[in-house]
């Protein structure tokens, strides 16, 4: 498989949606094919509004780089240069996972709108029911 199907994106943004308001957070979800488009999005009403970007950057610089937007941003902060690539929509706030199914990137999820380790909490969590849904 190396396309995600809209089935899987919403079942990541309904787990992410879901345990967010069982904890009484607000979050916001973006979900996006290999080639970092937009696939699925969800902002939760009390989600932040500058968290509807950096949610589908941190997605898109997941699909892109095909890493934890974590890593960027840890380079960043130990000293090293923050690379754009030429492309400013990358980001290296924490909260940004590829989706790999198979050996192959399908696709990646972001979340914003807390601190970033709840954001990549929220996101392993959105990957694992992608995961299920896919049957792999």
């Amino acid at each position: 498989m190396s396309e995600l199907t809209l089935a899987q994106a919403q079942a990541a943004l309904e787990a992410v949606t879901e345990a967010a308001a069982e904890r009484g957070k607000a979050v916001v979800v973006a979900v996006c094919d290999r080639h970092g488009e937009l696939l699925a999005f969800a902002r939760m009403a009390s989600g932040l509004l500058a968290s509807i970007t950096i949610a589908q950057n941190k997605a898109y610089t997941a699909a892109r780089l095909n890493r934890a937007t974590r890593v960027l941003g840890e380079r960043y902060s130990a000293g090293g240069a923050f690379v754009y690539f030429g492309d400013s929509r990358l980001t290296g706030f924490a909260g940004g996972l590829p989706v790999v199914l198979n050996g192959v990137i399908c696709g990646a999820i972001g979340v914003s709108g807390l601190s970033e380790d709840e954001d990549e909490d929220f996101a392993r969590l959105g990957l694992a029911a992608l995961v299920a849904a896919s049957g792999a």
